[in-house]
């Protein structure tokens, strides 16, 4: 195993140059460490056996703080959040910073590149496969436990995988849109997205392969009624019919396409599909977070996924124009829940049986 050095040392997190620059008069946020780096590791596959693979993680928080790991969907990435050294915005820019759920000052946010999301893996990736990476990840790192696990979408998945194999290393999950299976229908939606990526290849056009694979991707993340409130009638133009939604789902397509490897992306989302996890095996505290309009992990999942754990839980129920992607866009009702469990040192609000709480 080899760790390289740290990227980057101490710098600030960009969302208090933001407010200074909104309210000039408000003081200046504390310095806040942020520092990436990489580190090669040995690792058993569930599917594809043992290989050396290389991780590469993001730390905003100064080490010796609590630390809070902290994943998305298949597209997030390690970069939660801008700094002065990393300036581009991060994935979940909105819940990160001083005063928010995910605050650098009380503890260390770990974020990491999923395993085969470079594109240079091109074999079966369990979800599994994902928690015993950030546990490697968590030994390099001289990172005996987590304070919390925050996983969104695969991120959920991921960390239930992780509560279920390293459960002491964790103090207690939040587990946003994601459940201990992936859903029949779902699946099938996704094998189509795969069938686009590969009938993209064998065109020789693996872009627009994989650009049509996101937009059908976008059609399952949000819901009917949003569409119905930001788009109009179809138009005629050069003689063909334009829908309202096309130029928004090509650039959806195309900014996708511009930034992730087909082989990742086709990978990645079989991973979704081989999720199983008996929750039963899962004994430390969860607090579920289920959305009544996903149509990718539907609600009852969610409820069966609370009433089987083994341990303290809690389900929260949010509704949501937005469906699945209502982790990124339902922005006080997430941080709310957040925010709430990871101050929990007790748990008092988790209950030996499923309590579902309307947010």
């Amino acid at each position: 195993m080899s760790l390289t050095t740290p990227e980057s040392a101490c710098t600030s997190v960009a969302p208090c140059a933001a407010s200074a620059a909104t309210h000039p008069a408000a003081a200046p946020c504390p310095p806040v460490a942020a520092r990436r780096g990489e580190v090669a590791v040995p690792l058993t596959l569930r599917h594809a056996g043992r290989r050396e693979v290389t991780l590469r993680y993001e730390i905003l928080g100064e080490a010796g703080l609590p630390a809070v790991l902290v994943a998305g969907g298949i597209s997030a990435h390690r970069h939660l959040a801008s700094s002065e050294r990393h300036p581009s915005e991060g994935w979940w820019e909105v819940q990160v910073g001083p005063g928010r759920a995910l605050d650098p000052t009380r503890r260390q946010l770990i974020a990491l590149d999923w395993l085969g999301a470079d594109g240079t893996i091109d074999a079966v990736i369990d979800p599994a496969d994902q928690a015993d990476a950030i546990a490697a990840l968590l030994d390099a790192l001289g990172i005996a436990r987590l304070h919390g696990f925050v996983g969104s979408s695969y991120g959920a998945m991921v960390g239930l995988q992780f509560a279920a194999r390293h459960g002491a290393r964790v103090g207690q999950l939040v587990a946003i849109s994601g459940a201990h299976r992936a859903h029949p229908f779902s699946s099938a939606w996704r094998a189509l997205q795969r069938r686009a990526v590969a009938l993209g290849a064998l065109q020789c056009d693996e872009i627009h392969g994989l650009a049509l694979a996101r937009q059908l991707a976008i059609l399952s993340y949000r819901t009917p009624e949003e569409f119905d409130e930001r788009f109009g009638a179809p138009q005629v133009v050069d003689g063909c019919v334009r829908v309202a939604a096309e130029d928004y789902l090509d650039h959806c397509g195309s900014q996708f396409a511009a930034r992730v490897s087909p082989v990742a992306f086709a990978r990645l989302s079989e991973s979704i599909d081989l999720q199983l996890v008996e929750p039963e095996a899962i004994t430390r505290p969860v607090t579920v977070v289920a959305v009544a309009q996903d149509r990718l992990v539907p609600l009852e999942d969610c409820r069966a996924l609370a009433a089987r754990l083994g341990g303290p839980r809690q389900l929260h129920v949010i509704d949501s124009l937005f469906g699945h992607d209502a982790f990124l866009k339902e922005v006080a009702a997430i941080a709310a829940i957040v925010a709430q469990a990871l101050d929990e040192t007790s748990t008092p609000h988790l209950s030996p049986v499923a309590v579902e709480v309307a947010a």
